[in-house]
């Protein structure tokens, strides 16, 4: 793949790029300054059905989630952040290429893989000079062309997509969820899978035992010696981390359990205790960046790919917390697609700052381009990320741009104010000319009902209707990309 770079235009002094090549000039100010380069390193770190209300910064007083806390409070605090989809694998997606999973066939967990046509970030930095890896869950795709533990409809040789195939130099993944402590141990199986090819693979080679404990921190413990060689090479690094925690199968970590939660339910335990695990292992990344003293000129990247599972609420271990929303994983109500939202980046953002314009995973894709120069219209497609710097800046207080979900029979529209959501059973009720009617909507005003209580779609016809010619267009637009007519030959 060719990468044609392109020199930034200079613009006013309120330009989030010429501050940032500034600041750069500077160095940075941690006590070790190994790296030379002035390349920012980025890492994109990701739970697993997070809800928005699992963290402290978020209003929960039961889960311990210092370091996530504290990541908020120092860096940028995304009000109004989502997943790209109401489930895992076409969130995940979303935020390497900066498309709808509808762009690219993967519309649900487990079905189709990240096409080798589509660019990714991986691919881009590392052209770029940057060393790139994966590491933890993948869920693009599977890790060998003859086996899956989803079993013979997972179609294994036509899904074959490694994190190695997607532009990874260095990566250690699973095909899709491991239990959250002691994945090794046939008690914790994930559908009664027990073959070792269904958990850890290194580099294309499958890790059949040796692991044990903290399946978060297994993960951390692959990234940490990623990033250390980084480091030493003075070479930049792009990085993706995206945990398990706190998927099922919910595997409590015992070194919580008892001590922060025994005075509650043994379900509560075991939920709580994985989140705190996970958190514990942010603040391992963010300390030993620190140590590395590369922290200030990396942009540490934090958020969940869906809500909380549970339906209607909470049951046996799903005990995460979508309040103060509506709906939960699968569904594209808020609660379903409004996740926690971090990024943490010292040398450009020196105080904690909340942002409350609507921003989505796909958004990634085009901040980070635009952070190297690079001009993603370039690649002749359709984006549906933006770039976030003026907004993260605060020169921007406004998306501008809608953003458009799909996810099994639900479809939603947000802007900066409103949300459109198509009813579940709509296209059971399409009007003659393919188009669902305005009875099969609801609209919500976010702003003021974020809880998504009054649908106001008859007060409000004349903003309904440009929502659903809006919404209709985008989802032609994502039936021609998922075609093939975004791939030029």
């Amino acid at each position: 793949m060719k990468i044609k770079t392109t020199h930034l235009i200079s613009r006013l002094e309120s330009s989030i790029i010429v501050l940032f090549g500034f600041l750069l000039m500077l160095g940075c100010s941690d006590k070790k300054p190994n790296q030379t380069h002035t390349k920012p390193n980025i890492i994109l770190c990701m739970a697993d059905d997070l809800g928005w209300g699992d963290v402290g910064y978020n209003g929960n007083s039961i889960i311990h989630t210092p370091n996530l806390d504290e990541m908020a409070e120092s860096g940028i605090q995304f009000n109004r952040f989502y997943s790209g989809s109401a489930v895992c694998s076409p969130t995940r997606g979303s935020c390497l290429t900066g498309r709808n999973p509808y762009r690219y066939g993967v519309y649900t967990a487990n079905k189709g893989h990240l096409k080798k046509e589509e660019v990714t970030l991986p691919e881009i930095f590392k052209e770029m000079g940057y060393a790139t890896g994966h590491f933890g869950k993948w869920h693009l795709g599977t890790m060998t062309p003859d086996y899956s533990g989803k079993g013979k409809n997972r179609f294994t040789e036509e899904n074959y997509m490694t994190p190695g195939m997607a532009g990874n130099e260095e990566w250690f993944a699973t095909e899709y969820a491991v239990a959250t402590y002691d994945p090794y141990d046939p008690d914790n199986k994930h559908d009664k899978v027990g073959d070792p090819r269904a958990l850890y693979w290194h580099n294309g080679v499958n890790i059949t035992e040796g692991l044990s404990g903290c399946d978060s921190k297994i993960i951390m413990d692959k990234a940490i010696p990623f990033i250390r060689r980084s480091v030493k090479k003075k070479q930049p690094f792009f990085a993706v981390i995206w945990f398990h925690a706190p998927h099922a199968p919910v595997v409590g970590n015992p070194e919580y359990m008892e001590k922060l939660y025994g005075n509650y339910s043994e379900n509560e335990q075991h939920y709580y205790s994985v989140v705190t695990a996970l958190d514990a292992q942010m603040g391992r990344l963010r300390s030993e960046l620190r140590e590395l003293g590369v922290s200030e000129n990396t942009i540490l990247c934090f958020t969940s790919d869906n809500g909380p599972e549970g339906n209607p609420g909470k049951i046996a271990r799903y005990q995460g917390s979508a309040k103060p929303f509506r709906g939960r994983k699968r569904s594209l109500y808020e609660g379903g697609v409004r996740v926690p939202g971090i990024i943490e980046y010292p040398a450009k953002f020196k105080e904690h700052r909340e942002v409350d314009v609507p921003c989505v995973t796909s958004d990634y894709f085009p901040t980070f381009c635009e952070l190297i120069g690079l001009d993603i219209q370039e690649y002749e497609r359709p984006y549906d990320g933006i770039s976030l710097w003026d907004i993260m800046e605060g020169n921007r207080t406004e998306r501008g741009s809608p953003i458009g979900f799909q996810f099994s029979k639900q479809k939603s529209l947000v802007d900066d104010q409103y949300k459109l959501v198509n009813n579940l059973g709509a296209e059971r009720h399409r009007s003659d000319n393919g188009k669902v009617p305005m009875a099969e909507y609801e609209l919500y005003d976010l702003e003021n009902d974020p809880g998504e209580k009054e649908n106001i779609i008859l007060q409000y016809p004349g903003v309904a209707g440009h929502m659903i010619d809006q919404l209709n267009d985008w989802v032609v637009s994502c039936q021609q990309s998922d075609e093939g007519a975004d791939y030029k030959e």
